[in-house]
């Protein structure tokens, strides 16, 4: 062939693999190019094809300081999981780290001296309703500094608030706007996936690689449902902005997609951001239009990426905060509640 175009993955690994392959067959053929797509369908595909580039020496080099140091790390460390935990399994760079992390946090829970402490709650009726209020501040002083230690101290604290009366003394009442989440990384999905459906971290990227590799829609053929699943940016890139304000326009209302499109910035200070946020490639494409086409760990995992994705270009929530001081005696009582506007 005239040329030969090198796609693995677009990561570090990705691009070793394209240099072992082009270490294979650059005597065979001197044309060799790299192309980067973070998702697997037709546009992001040609668009790739027209703007190959050289392969990335840095990033193999990174690739084969990530292996070595896996070795280094990872052949003191796994010898010892034989022996206490059980054979077969392995540590590097990673799981060296974070056994280092679970360790230490456990010394910390061991250290820890436990304290009793008291908390009281008043539940109060009127003619305007009911609610709870929880004891806050003792002759003006803020509870925290005088933390009631024994059940003898609550006891007696109660017989003196019983004898009231009880007196609502401000009402605090205010819109408070929530804005929405970033769309997905790597670790947040995981997270996400472990807390909404139980999935482990293994579980959710196995799914999330089939739902990136593509699945077939009928009569749309294989289709890649969501970006590369590896990355750890909150980026979107402009399009895929616009196409979720679309969908949010037309499945939700005008007045749910604000004025201005939503920009995050990655906190992360060691982040790459080689790649976009976990989105779907085209959010037109429900989650009901791709229940029938997937399994139920494929549909679940895309209803969640998904609903991430649309919520993250939304409105902000506007939510009605009260707060109610309430004295009893030498004692301050405070009750909050919220309800949502929007």
């Amino acid at each position: 062939v005239d040329k030969v175009f090198l796609g693995p993955d677009p990561d570090r690994e990705g691009e070793a693999i394209a240099w072992h392959i082009w270490e294979d067959i650059k005597k065979e053929n001197k044309h060799v190019y790299r192309v980067l797509f973070n998702e697997i369908t037709k546009r992001a595909v040609e668009e790739a094809i027209k703007h190959p580039g050289p392969l990335n020496k840095d990033k193999y080099h990174a690739q084969q300081a990530r292996r070595i140091l896996d070795r280094l790390v990872g052949y003191q460390i796994s010898p010892i999981l034989w022996k206490k935990v059980r054979r077969g399994l392995s540590a590097g760079r990673v799981q060296s780290v974070a056994v280092r992390v679970i360790v230490e946090r456990e010394r910390d829970i061991e250290k820890f001296i436990t304290e009793e402490f008291w908390t009281i709650e008043a539940d109060l009726t009127s003619s305007g309703g009911s609610l709870t209020a929880r004891l806050r501040s003792v002759a003006g002083t803020v509870l925290e500094k005088l933390a009631i230690r024994t059940k003898e101290e609550a006891d007696a604290i109660v017989r003196e608030v019983l004898q009231g009366p009880w007196t609502v003394t401000t009402v605090d009442e205010k819109i408070v706007h929530r804005s929405p989440s970033p769309p997905f990384t790597t670790s947040t999905l995981q997270q996400a996936a472990f807390n909404q459906l139980g999935f482990s971290a293994s579980r959710a990227m196995r799914v999330a690689q089939r739902l990136y590799e593509g699945v077939d829609l009928g009569e749309e053929g294989p289709t890649a449902l969501i970006t590369y699943m590896r990355t750890d940016s909150v980026n979107l890139a402009a399009e895929a902005v616009a196409a979720l304000r679309d969908v949010i326009r037309s499945e939700f209302g005008t007045e749910f997609a604000p004025k201005e499109a939503r920009r995050f910035v990655t906190k992360s200070k060691g982040a790459q951001e080689a790649h976009e946020a976990i989105r779907p490639t085209d959010p037109s494409r429900t989650p009901d239009r791709v229940k029938g086409y997937v399994s139920r760990d494929e549909a679940r995992l895309y209803d969640l990426i998904w609903r991430q994705a649309v919520a993250s270009q939304m409105a902000d929530a506007a939510f009605r905060a009260m707060t109610v001081d309430i004295a009893a005696n030498r004692y301050g009582f405070r009750a909050t509640g919220s309800r949502i506007e929007f």
